[in-house]
């Protein structure tokens, strides 16, 4: 018997006559206990063969992982004023403008130790 997600594993025939090459004739039960799954087959067979994954709205998949999208809560120019100025992305103190140094493990929080700006973007 063929399963739904045989047209995903890596181990189908893809052949009118075989379910799949350890399976010829396919398996009994519900579970193939061989499944791997096919990442060679581009995303758009993939829908075609196993059927469009539902997704609420806000969220995608990535891989099988459903990944919720984070809430933007800022305008397009309050981001780009954020990469123009953030010393996550300039190095520098949003208010002094003093290089501040990089740290290992990489910062977390971005305060400056020269006049005092506090970054509560986090």
């Amino acid at each position: 018997m063929k399963l739904d997600c045989c047209n995903r594993c890596k181990f189908y025939s893809r052949s009118p006559h075989l379910v799949c090459t350890l399976h010829p004739a396919g398996v009994e039960g519900d579970i193939c206990p061989d499944f791997e799954l096919d990442l060679t087959i581009p995303d758009d067979e993939a829908v075609a063969w196993y059927g469009e994954q539902w997704q609420p709205e806000g969220a995608s998949y990535y891989g099988d992982d459903l990944v919720l999208e984070p809430v933007q809560q800022m305008t397009l120019e309050q981001r780009l004023d954020l990469l123009d100025s953030h010393p996550l992305f300039t190095g520098r103190c949003s208010n002094c403008e003093m290089p501040l140094r990089q740290t290992e493990p990489p910062r977390v929080h971005w305060d400056c130790e020269y006049c005092g700006w506090v970054d509560d973007s986090v």
